[in-house]
């Protein structure tokens, strides 16, 4: 009865590496979207133009989800052998959506920014830049791990 029990939970791993990831990612990208919304909000109340640049700052976060089904799909090889990978996926979940969370609040700050002053683009990018490699070397140090499993 119990080993049934843990076959039935044998893919969570994979449902959180994915899930965590997107959570982040949508939270990251709500944060940065109502910055946006309300960078063009005062642009029109001034009659200035909205600066539409400002979606590659909302759409930032997005790509943490990615990171997460690539590591789902190399952890589904492994749970399909037996494997029960629910620690490496709750953190590697937790960290890559921690990414793309923090990445996203940056990216709200940088929307009040440009939409201010209509400059700074390549330097705010920058920075969502930095945020989004904490995402990618979890992700390769993960796949890494996952390596070691075969």
């Amino acid at each position: 009865m119990e080993a049934d029990l843990l076959v039935q939970f044998q893919d969570l791993g994979l449902s959180l590496v994915l899930a965590l990831a997107a959570c982040g990612s949508a939270a990251g990208a709500g944060t940065a979207g109502m910055a946006a919304i309300g960078s063009w909000k005062k642009n029109y109340s001034q009659n200035k133009p909205a600066a539409f640049m400002l979606v590659a700052f909302v759409g930032a976060p997005l790509t943490q989800t990615i990171y997460g089904m690539i590591v789902m799909n190399r952890m589904y090889d492994l749970a399909a052998q037996g494997h029960y990978l629910w620690g490496i996926g709750a953190f590697c979940g937790i960290a890559i959506g921690l990414s793309a969370y923090f990445q996203g609040k940056c990216a709200a700050c940088a929307c009040d920014a440009m939409g201010e002053t209509g400059k700074g683009f390549g330097n705010y990018m920058i920075v969502l830049g930095m945020t989004e490699t904490v995402a990618l070397l979890v992700m390769a140090f993960t796949l890494g791990i996952l390596g070691r499993f075969g």
